[in-house]
């Protein structure tokens, strides 16, 4: 994990999709990764609003 508490994940994306998704990111002005954070930020709170927050398990609980 990084110094900022942010992790890397690696993805396999078709190149048709790729190109698209840099369209829309340069169309929103800004990056492919801020855009796919935002596309997850948004997926999630859509999953809370429909079935409630998701509580997560603090470090000393694993």
């Amino acid at each position: 994990m990084g110094k900022d508490g942010k992790k890397g994940y690696t993805i396999r994306i078709d190149e048709q999709l790729l190109h698209k998704l840099h369209v829309i990111s340069a169309y929103e002005g800004r990056s492919a990764n801020s855009q796919i954070l935002i596309l997850i930020r948004d997926a999630v709170e859509a999953y809370e609003a429909k079935h409630g927050k998701i509580e997560l398990k603090s470090k000393k609980d694993s």
